[in-house]
């Protein structure tokens, strides 16, 4: 038996790797030793924490400032300094409405067919997708044949694109699509689901479900196996049956991981916008039109653009879903304390 002996071009590239990296190590030991003694240990911290406050300053800090600036300025500028000042004219003109229940009395009445749908879509997908993460989160959580394979499909479409699921579903339901195929090889005629308001918006539901689903029941799933398996077995010497299990166990324990999922499906779907886009772009008509494609269409799309209304419309959804977390985490502590 021969045992190999390294190359003498292995040697040579792992003494230059070596070198480079034993050069590096010195400089940033060099510039970090000084630097140390100039600031103090203590303040060290602060040194390593400035990039990431660089990099949230700039991306997500000044556009929000931004944000409220253009929010109580008018006019069609984008410059700041040539907005001027309006005070809560735009917050106004939102809410401009002989009934807000009827989006035809309202000045922007699109931005209130859009508030009507996106309050329904959160409505129905976030508890329907909760649910169905619970029970899928359950199931395989159990040991049952597969478990890992089943695991690994119910979160494949997270990986995917929003676009691209999109598009795949707008292939499957367009009027030549894939369904429509199926219908009509069983004798059945076509059903224009992307042309129907009613059919619109249950396939935006399902198709955002489908997406999203497998990433909230990854959540649940390892919030179940934090529950100690002895709770189970004791309940089952006491002769409780699985439904009392769930009821008295799981569900009071996964509460907390519960409150996670909810929250984090609520901010989701209310700020939903690329996959419907893309699906229906908001029609047919202003069936599917969210809130976040209307602040879109009339800041960016719109020859107009009315910057001004756009960001007081952002600011209003802040402000709803920033009401709707405090409610959440509010009743989450009523319950604890009851």
């Amino acid at each position: 038996m021969t045992m190999e002996t390294p190359s003498k071009d292995s040697s040579v590239f792992d003494d230059i790797s070596l070198s480079i990296t034993g050069a590096a190590t010195s400089i940033l030991d060099l510039i970090f030793g000084n630097l140390q003694k100039i600031i103090g240990p203590n303040n060290m911290a602060y040194v390593f924490v400035l990039p990431n406050l660089l990099i949230f300053g700039i991306f997500i800090l000044f556009p929000m400032l931004l944000n409220f600036w253009y929010a109580f300025t008018g006019g069609t500028e984008f410059q700041p300094q040539n907005r001027p000042y309006v005070g809560m004219k735009n917050f106004e003109q939102l809410f401009d409405c002989q009934s807000f229940l009827d989006p035809n009395t309202c000045r922007e009445d699109i931005f209130w067919r859009g508030a009507i749908n996106t309050t329904g879509y959160v409505f129905v997908q976030v508890v329907l997708m909760v649910l169905l993460a619970l029970i899928t989160a359950v199931v395989l959580n159990r040991d049952i044949r597969g478990r890992g394979f089943f695991r690994s499909v119910f979160f494949y479409p997270v990986l995917l694109s929003p676009i691209v699921v999109a598009l795949v579903w707008k292939w499957i339901l367009q009027e030549n699509g894939l369904f429509n195929g199926v219908l009509t090889g069983m004798g059945f005629n076509k059903v224009m689901f992307l042309t129907n308001a009613t059919w619109a918006r249950f396939w935006v539901v399902i198709m955002s479900t489908w997406a999203y689903m497998g990433f909230y029941t990854l959540i649940l799933l390892a919030g179940l196996q934090a529950i100690p398996l002895q709770l189970y077995e004791a309940a089952r010497m006491d002769g409780a049956t699985d439904w009392q299990s769930f009821k008295n166990i799981t569900v009071p324990l996964l509460r907390p991981t519960l409150l996670v999922v909810v929250i984090l499906a609520l901010i989701r779907a209310v700020q939903v916008f690329d996959v419907v886009y893309a699906f229906t772009r908001g029609g047919p008509g202003t069936a599917t039109l969210s809130m976040v494609q209307y602040i879109y269409d009339i800041g960016f799309a719109s020859p107009a653009r009315r910057f001004g209304i756009a960001a007081s419309a952002s600011i209003v959804m802040a402000g709803v879903l920033i009401i709707a977390t405090l409610i959440q985490l509010w009743l989450n502590r009523r319950a604890e304390e009851a």
